[in-house]
């Protein structure tokens, strides 16, 4: 009896060791594929999150280099109509302590078909150092553009608008509505030179001054025209060549409402900007043509 009992513990251990030697010869190799995929997958994770918060810091460096307050030194003493201008945005005092904009708004891009694209879009104004960076999330992917000085960079290339119209470019878009946006710091330019004409122009039932802007050699930005109004002294509108002189593109701002922050007495300030802007085709006289694009800000802040 008992050489039975030891004959069966003896049977079972030999099929426990049996059964580690085929797990081993399962595992093992399985462990030799794998290891090297996990170690692949490490450096992958690691790389990207090496890029990602570089890229972060990039965009954090840029931005810092973007905010700015007025030369005052540098600035000369406006025209009267400028002056005029500055007030009905707002006023010198509020607008020579905004730095920065943060603006959040749907874009609608109208296409030839009579169908149109809507999208979301942040835009980052910085006024005095005449710049903007627009974001946006698209099916294509991510991207961010940057105008700054009338040079013109893509941050991030994961996509862009591809409703955006052909005849504006995606320069033209940026720096329309950056112009549109900062009128007062666009007038204290002086890398730009301003001419108003002393008789009034009707456009759509309203009386406006065109004031041209031409920049000094070398040329960088767009030949333009602002179009004060006669009543208000606002100016909400602006006519672009695209260099050749002859096609224009009109941007027009409208709603003008206060971005404002707390000042440290705990007072609001603001500036008026524009809560819709609209961009169309245009004649060499101001008259609008076909619209393109309509932007919708539903929350206008400065941050600095």
């Amino acid at each position: 009896m008992r050489t039975q009992k030891s004959e069966v513990r003896s049977k079972k251990s030999e099929i426990r060791n049996q059964r580690s030697e085929v797990r081993s010869q399962i595992i093992c190799p399985l462990f030799s594929v794998f290891c090297p995929l996990s170690s692949v997958l490490m450096l992958v994770l690691v790389a990207a999150f090496i890029f990602t918060g570089c890229q972060r810091k990039y965009k954090e460096d840029v931005a810092e280099v973007l905010v700015s307050g007025p030369d005052i030194e540098t600035i000369s003493v406006p025209p009267d109509y400028a002056v005029r201008a500055i007030e009905a945005a707002g006023g010198w005092t509020a607008w020579a302590q905004t730095k920065e904009m943060q603006l959040d708004c749907v874009v609608t891009f109208y296409q030839p078909d009579g169908s149109f694209h809507l999208t979301e879009q942040h835009h980052v104004v910085y006024p005095w150092s005449n710049s903007i960076q627009i974001s946006a999330r698209e099916p294509q992917g991510s991207f961010v553009w940057q105008l700054s000085k009338g040079k013109f960079d893509v941050l991030s290339n994961g996509g862009q608008s591809h409703a955006l119209p052909v005849v504006i470019g995606s320069s033209h878009f940026a720096e329309m509505i950056l112009s549109v946006i900062t009128i007062p710091a666009r007038f204290l330019d002086e890398s730009v030179e301003f001419t108003k004409e002393t008789t009034g122009l009707k456009i759509q039932g309203q009386w406006y001054y065109p004031i041209t802007r031409r920049s000094r050699p070398p040329r960088t930005l767009s030949e333009v025209v602002f179009y004060q109004d006669r009543d208000s002294s606002l100016v909400d509108m602006l006519l672009f060549d695209d260099m050749t002189g002859e096609k224009f593109l009109a941007v027009r701002g409208y709603d003008y409402t206060e971005a404002v922050r707390m000042d440290s007495q705990g007072k609001k300030e603001g500036v008026r900007v524009p809560a819709r802007i609209e961009i169309f085709r245009a004649d060499a006289r101001g008259n609008l043509q076909e619209r393109l694009v309509k932007i919708d800000y539903h929350s206008l802040k400065r941050s600095k």
